[in-house]
């Protein structure tokens, strides 16, 4: 069963992102070709023989998302089901509970949203893009806040399968979107939905500015930004620059300092600025688990000072920044 997107072109349409709307269908069979990706068609095909169950609940609204119950399988389509979203794995952002398969992911994702949700604008009736959405979880805890639409983009195509094998369980056609693009993908000065959130990315970008004008192209004029991202502690215009990995991650380009984001938030036009919360990331809240077994946050510290990575850098600290853009 494949997802129909012809909802999504509809409303990319009504939000006058006729450009993107045009592109869409031949970015998504690009980015599917399994010429492209040697492991589409395997997942592909576990997708579709997935088996369609009735759930007899939809909680979107609480720390896991909920699909169903244990009672709605028998036991053997209960194992069924859960060895094939095994086969899916690794799982990095939940937790799920789908038809009493509880999926620990490596992140507590939970933990962030809880963080978040109190700060920011309701997402009712907004239509909501979530960048680097992964494979999905906040995009779900979005549209259970009752946003009108939700799209979540991610290169990364094991995270848009995962999103799909949990979309088929639910009943209907939720407008709820993964799709398998970079915000690069995305055509410039859009200007089409109410609230952006940039969750985890910020720091894998080689240009700080150029993201932050990417996210502000994509609101509507008055739209929210949500940008979650590492930072250090400092002053304005302290930043670090990992000499190559940071906590392991090659891809780490820019730790600013709170006033140093601030003032780049500033210089890109955004407004009414908030630093609403900074935590440190602890191992509880990123770990190893059965259903991501890899390595995790406290293989990336510093065993003899976990205040350190195991770069010597500070430990990982992430803060939530809240902006607007202005009204036209």
């Amino acid at each position: 069963m494949s997802i129909d997107y012809e909802p999504l072109y509809r409303a990319l349409r009504v939000a006058k992102a006729d450009v993107w709307a045009d592109r869409l269908p031949e970015q998504l069979k690009e980015a599917l070709d399994p010429e492209r990706h040697g492991n589409v068609t395997a997942w592909q095909h576990l997708i579709e023989t997935l088996p369609v169950f009735e759930p007899s609940e939809l909680i979107l609204n609480a720390d896991s998302v909920k699909i169903g119950a244990s009672t709605d399988l028998s036991d053997s389509e209960r194992r069924f089901l859960e060895t094939q979203l095994m086969q899916l794995s690794p799982w990095r952002k939940g937790p799920f509970e789908l038809f009493g398969i509880a999926i620990d992911s490596e992140w507590q994702s939970n933990w962030k949203w809880r963080r978040v949700k109190p700060h920011i604008s309701p997402l009712k009736n907004r239509i909501v893009l979530d960048i680097g959405c992964g494979n999905g979880y906040y995009c779900w805890r979005m549209l259970g806040e009752q946003a009108k639409m939700v799209i979540g983009i991610d290169p990364t195509l094991l995270n848009v399968m995962q999103f799909q094998a949990v979309r088929k369980l639910v009943v209907g056609s939720p407008p709820i979107y993964v799709l398998p693009v970079g915000i690069e993908d995305l055509p410039r000065d859009m200007k089409a939905f109410d609230t952006v959130f940039s969750m985890g990315v910020f720091y894998h970008r080689r240009s700080p500015i150029d993201h932050l004008m990417e996210l502000r192209d994509c609101l509507v004029p008055g739209g929210e930004l949500v940008l979650e991202t590492l930072i250090i502690d400092g002053d304005l215009g302290e930043v670090l620059v990992p000499e190559d990995r940071y906590a392991m991650m090659r891809n780490v380009w820019f730790l600013p300092s709170c006033p140093t984001l601030i003032a780049w938030l500033q210089r890109c036009g955004f407004k009414n600025i908030r630093v609403v919360d900074i935590t440190p990331t602890t191992t509880d809240e990123q770990r190893s688990t059965d259903w991501m077994t890899f390595h995790s946050l406290k293989d990336f510290l510093n065993p003899m000072n976990p205040a350190q990575t195991c770069e010597g850098y500070p430990a990982p600290k992430r803060a939530i920044f809240v902006a607007q853009t202005a009204n036209a």
